[in-house]
């Protein structure tokens, strides 16, 4: 593919791929960054872009896994549980420490999970993503994501109270 035909072809989907990387990003720097290494990987392979059905779904489809690698690469903890809930400055010494005690378990039993429901669980309650979005980022399907998210939620109020109850057995 020559320049000009790169121009005409591929140059316009810019917007689109932008768009779309905005969607699957926290940032728009990271989308722009996802957008931009995706039109020089098209770039670099223009010899070869002929050879597609549909250079706009090929386009598509490398900036979705462009932009899942960059949300992989990311620490699953990006928002700690800190942030979620703050202790409240009124709070008593001994208040704060329980506070502490039980983020900690919390995200102790949250790492327990298996990965996909981590990932899920914490799109969802911590970073707030709607249930189409976490499908579109993880590939999965919005039944899926509300299924695993149930046994999730499940999973995490079971070790929970079962903390609770051991340390209730060790006061005793």
């Amino acid at each position: 593919m020559e320049l000009k035909q790169f121009k005409l072809t591929v140059i316009p989907l810019r917007n689109k791929l932008l768009n779309y990387a905005k969607r699957l990003t926290d940032t728009p720097d990271d989308a722009e960054d996802a957008t931009q290494e995706v039109m020089l990987k098209l770039w670099n392979m223009r010899e070869k872009l002929e050879e597609y059905r549909s250079i706009e779904a090929f386009a598509m489809t490398m900036t979705h896994h462009h932009c899942m690698d960059m949300w992989r690469s990311k620490k699953p903890d990006a928002v700690s549980l800190e942030w979620v809930q703050a202790p409240s400055t009124a709070s008593t010494p001994d208040r704060l420490l329980e506070e502490k005690d039980e983020f900690r378990l919390m995200r102790e039993i949250i790492d327990s999970l298996p990965t996909l429901q981590r990932t899920i669980i914490q799109m969802k309650d911590v970073q707030e993503y709607e249930t189409e979005e976490i499908a579109e980022i993880t590939g999965c399907s919005a039944e899926s994501i509300r299924s695993n998210l149930s046994r999730a939620r499940k999973r995490v109020r079971e070790l929970y109270l079962q903390a609770i109850e051991r340390k209730r057995r060790n006061e005793a």
